[in-house]
């Protein structure tokens, strides 16, 4: 399944006060990378942004008057996030302000699979600080570009974070609709030992697998054992 990192800007935090989106950003992940496919608009809210909002992304609404508005760019965000898997850090705030814009419009609401990434954090870090620009301290992303929050670099942030927190887990695990052809299998002929069946990997599964563990050591700082047993 295609996987779509999302991010909002908003007039501020609450769509039932009749806040609105204000720019609305998503990039399609290919792999381990962000690929050239993205959506991004500015949108025009029609009403004022609450100061507390614009002091976090910056933007008034003068500054987005006369862009489109929602109902304007409504078919092609749809047209591209069909059928895949959302991923956004703190998606229920995301998810409501897109579905209440639907709503306005008529439509229903999103039916894709969402992840949460914060609430992955959270498991993954307990107790600890998990907003974005935590993570990327903590898994060494830079984001010292980072001034005010943006919709379209959030997202590319939440990228990198995702496939840090991940290890490559999807990749090492391969696509479940993809058949497998592997090469031939090696039966053990130790007399020692049971006979094993051994399924020798593909030259991408190598690659996988080699990436995961740069992952693994860059994020434990240089204490990955198994590197540290490969270069002995």
């Amino acid at each position: 399944m295609r996987k779509i990192v999302l991010d909002t800007e908003t007039t501020g935090l609450d769509p039932k006060k009749g806040h609105r989106i204000i720019e609305i950003a998503a990039i399609e992940l290919e792999g381990r990378k962000v690929s050239s496919r993205h959506f991004h608009h500015y949108v025009d809210p029609e009403r004022e942004i609450d100061e507390e909002a614009a002091r976090v992304h910056g933007f008034t609404w003068d500054m987005l008057r006369g862009r489109a508005r929602f109902a304007d760019i409504a078919p092609g965000f749809l047209e591209f996030i069909a059928g895949a898997e959302l991923l956004a850090h703190n998606a229920p705030f995301d998810m409501s302000f897109i579905n209440n814009e639907l709503r306005l419009l008529g439509l229903p609401p999103l039916a894709n699979p969402v992840v949460d990434t914060l609430k992955m954090a959270r498991e993954m870090h307990p107790g600890k600080r998990n907003g974005l620009d935590a993570l990327c301290s903590r898994y060494e992303i830079d984001n010292t570009h980072r001034t005010l929050h943006g919709a379209l670099l959030d997202t590319e942030l939440l990228a990198e974070v995702y496939f840090a927190m991940t290890r490559g887990q999807e990749s090492l695990l391969g696509d479940d609709a993809a058949p497998l052809i592997r090469q031939p299998a090696v039966l053990s002929t130790d007399a020692l030992r049971l006979s094993v069946r051994v399924l020798q990997p593909f030259p991408d599964e190598l690659a996988a697998h080699a990436l995961q563990l740069a992952d693994i050591d860059k994020a434990s700082r240089g204490a990955c054992l198994w590197k540290q047993l490969e270069a002995a």
